[in-house]
């Protein structure tokens, strides 16, 4: 993994792929696969300040979120598919 710090309230998430079969077992063609709205927290930035106070980011390394479905900026890391996103981007995390 390259060496990526985000900046202000961004995170660098890495997609969790979307299923290849329904649970009944049909397989589910590429065309029709959904974009996935599930990702680990690969890194965080150090938060943002508005109005003079500095407000800490609320995600950490390793966490997994949920996030909607067109969020982010897809981007290529070595190889790897990632998505730089806002916090506020960022729906929840799974517990």
């Amino acid at each position: 993994m390259a060496n990526i710090k985000p900046l202000s309230d961004r995170v660098l998430v890495r997609p969790i792929e979307a299923e290849e079969k329904t649970e009944s077992g049909i397989i589910i063609p590429d065309t029709a696969k959904e974009k996935p709205q599930r990702g680990t927290v690969v890194a965080a930035g150090p938060g943002k300040v508005e109005n003079g106070t500095k407000i800490d980011i609320s995600v950490n390394e390793g966490d997994e979120i949920l996030y909607g479905k067109y969020s982010g900026t897809e981007v290529t890391l070595e190889g790897e598919d990632y998505l730089i996103m806002r916090e506020s981007d960022i729906l929840g995390i799974v517990s």
